[in-house]
């Protein structure tokens, strides 16, 4: 909104053509969401606990993890909030890529915000049943997906683009759309997985947003695209001010978020970003660049996978101490802020790993 209005007066302003650059307006939407983040937050901190939507700590969980019993949860909304508001300032409403990524992160974060309510009502972590839950995610994947599918302006709907290598592409066909629903209703689960420690999710979302950026940049700008040997897909350059807003929401959020957390952003907030990161792959068809940036995700998402299957095929054999795999070191004695800060530091190494993708074609 306020970009079109200032966008409209260049002609009788030059200083305000520069909001016609996408990298002027993603540094503005990063220190928006970011501004608008951070003085919400204590407020909506107080409001939460004056509701008593607080976490209820599983007690077959770390006893560490007990103290935490009462911190307010559904923090997400904050972050959703704040990414809205800052595209509401900053992003080009008209662009079709904009309004279904709004979709997808508002539609994954209403399914988390039942299933946080259902947590908080109940006082218990059951919360709304898998079966529902994974019905529901499905049900928003699918649609997202049929409508890139059905995108006249995109001639790659159903291409797999291998990194790595110049224009090595594959088209799946019909294939293409339970495999764009596998990622992303996967990688919503694998940022739910990932929240159990204070900061982890978050700080590792804001790492594979700076990268989701820089994609979104290069797979819509003609001369870059070309130059990389990236995929050209006008208008979605336009995402990359959605990724600034996200990374402003995470560093703001991150602020009350870090050990000790004074909220959890629950459900709502890491099904609406792991949702946002498997659309944005989608979308730009980075998915194998996606299972790269967000590596630990993946890492975690398997620990639990493979943890239940071989319990089941063992007769109770496990093997990791508990699983999701931040637990397993944190059994291992090793402090909660140094698991975070590590896997911190691998989220980093994967990211420029990722950028690499753009150079080594």
């Amino acid at each position: 909104m306020i970009y079109e209005l200032l966008y409209s007066l260049s002609d009788q302003f030059s200083i305000f053509n520069v909001f016609r650059y996408i990298t002027f307006r993603t540094i503005l939407a990063i220190l928006t969401s970011f501004a608008f983040t951070f003085l919400i937050a204590p407020a909506c901190i107080r409001w939460l606990k004056s509701l008593s939507l607080t976490q209820h700590i599983r007690d077959d969980g770390p006893k560490s993890h007990l103290k935490k019993e009462g911190t307010p949860t559904m923090g997400g909304i904050i972050i959703i909030a704040s990414v809205l508001v800052s595209m509401l300032l900053w992003g080009n409403l008209s662009n079709h890529y904009l309004l279904i990524m709004t979709l997808s992160f508002l539609g994954f974060g209403a399914i988390g915000f039942v299933d946080d309510y259902l947590k908080v009502s109940r006082k218990n972590y059951k919360g709304l049943p898998g079966r529902y839950k994974l019905l529901a995610q499905l049900a928003l994947a699918t649609s997202v997906t049929l409508f890139l599918y059905f995108n006249p302006k995109d001639p790659y709907t159903t291409v797999l683009s291998i990194p790595f290598f110049k224009q090595w592409l594959i088209d799946l066909g019909l294939f293409y759309l339970p495999f764009a629903i596998f990622v992303i209703v996967g990688s919503s689960n694998a940022v739910n997985l990932t929240d159990g420690m204070d900061g982890l999710a978050v700080g590792l979302v804001g790492i594979a947003s700076i990268v989701n950026a820089v994609l979104l940049y290069v797979s819509g700008h003609a001369v870059f695209a070309k130059y990389l040997y990236v995929l050209y897909i006008p208008g979605t350059s336009e995402l990359a001010v959605f990724c600034g807003a996200m990374l402003g929401a995470c560093l703001g959020f991150l602020w009350y978020n870090a050990y000790p957390a004074e909220v959890f952003m629950g459900d709502v907030g890491s099904l609406s970003l792991g949702g946002a990161l498997g659309t944005l792959a989608v979308i730009t068809k980075h998915e194998i660049v996606l299972a790269l940036v967000g590596g630990i995700f993946v890492v975690e998402a398997l620990s639990v996978i493979l943890q239940v299957g071989y319990f089941k095929l063992t007769g109770g054999k496990r093997i990791f101490r508990m699983a999701p795999l931040h637990h397993h070191f944190e059994l291992k004695k090793w402090p909660e802020p140094k698991v975070i800060v590590r896997f911190w530091i691998i989220g980093i190494i994967l990211a420029l790993l990722s950028l690499l993708t753009l150079k080594l074609r």
